[in-house]
């Protein structure tokens, strides 16, 4: 089956609007003749005569008074679709946006990114969704609309990326814990008893590589699959937690941190999303104010 002529939906709205080929002409600035034509060509594909003779004048038919209304919502939304698209307008927008990301990440930067949120699109909510893999069919299917993490080969190819900050491993204990006494060794490390976080993704598992060459071993007590849980167990036992020191810093209060005794590469936590959404004004300010969140925690250190 053919595809209709959509180009004719215009010459129809402007057919009923005027109630006149001559009028219709000169507002689409076609000849008299090829507007008739047009006419007789809406009336083929729709099967009725739309605007027949009474006296000098065109009346509508029935079947042209039900498409008026009609045909005008059509020819506009196409317009709006078609036109570039106006400023936004943010104390009215009102849109749920959905970010997928670690309990950590929500922790530490969820409150100022709330507020700010809230200051200037008061009609916006956030959805806050766990991230449990590095998958990009949520963002692909419009699931998830920004996603934060490390890119890696994991990362689908086709996604958008753009770095909110650097990160490094640091260990967590509770507050008094006696591995603070004293200089902090390789092997005063690897002896006490930790937590080991692993979950696909950002793991401590670096932690371990860089270890091996001093000659020494975690001594691991319990295996969880998240930062937030590992930290919680940190605060009621002995045991070390490592994990990212900016990533988590809402999870820590009240607990210790030290640097790592052996030396690591820094990684960068990115923000994702689909390039489907690089021209929607509404995701460009929300990429914007993610961003701008992020980086003035990190100037406020």
């Amino acid at each position: 089956m053919p595809m209709p002529d959509f180009n004719l939906l215009v010459t129809l709205d402007v057919l009923l609007s005027e109630g006149s080929v001559a009028g219709a002409a000169r507002r689409l600035r076609l000849s008299p003749s090829a507007m008739s034509r047009a006419l007789a060509r809406l009336r083929e594909v729709t099967g009725d005569p739309l605007l027949v003779r009474a006296g000098r004048g065109l009346v509508p038919t029935p079947r042209a008074l039900e498409l008026r209304g009609l045909v005008g919502d059509v020819v506009d939304g196409a317009n709006a679709i078609l036109r570039p698209a106006e400023k936004l307008d943010l104390a009215s927008l009102e849109r749920q946006f959905t970010l997928r990301t670690s309990e950590g990440f929500v922790e530490t930067f969820g409150p100022r990114l709330i507020a700010h949120v809230a200051g200037e699109a008061p009609g916006v909510v956030l959805q806050f969704l766990a991230k449990p893999d590095k998958e990009g069919a949520p963002l692909r299917e419009g699931e998830v609309d920004i996603e934060t993490g490390v890119v890696d080969l994991a990362t689908a190819p086709e996604l958008r990326a753009l770095p909110l900050f650097e990160d490094r491993w640091v260990g967590v204990v509770r507050d008094g814990h006696p591995l603070l006494e004293g200089a902090m060794t390789p092997e005063r490390y690897a002896a006490a008893g930790h937590v080991k976080v692993l979950r696909r993704g950002l793991h401590s598992a670096e932690v371990d590589e860089a270890l091996r060459p001093t000659g020494h071993e975690r001594r691991v007590v319990t295996i969880v699959n998240g930062f937030a849980t590992a930290i919680a167990l940190a605060r009621s036992t002995e045991l070390v937690a490592t994990v990212p020191e900016r990533h988590t810093e809402g999870l820590r209060h009240g607990m210790a941190s030290f640097a790592l005794p052996v030396e690591i590469a820094r990684f960068t936590l990115s923000m994702l999303w689909h390039p489907r959404m690089d021209g929607d004004l509404a995701h460009r300010w929300l990429r914007s104010t993610v961003r701008s969140v992020c980086a003035r925690r990190r100037e406020a250190e």
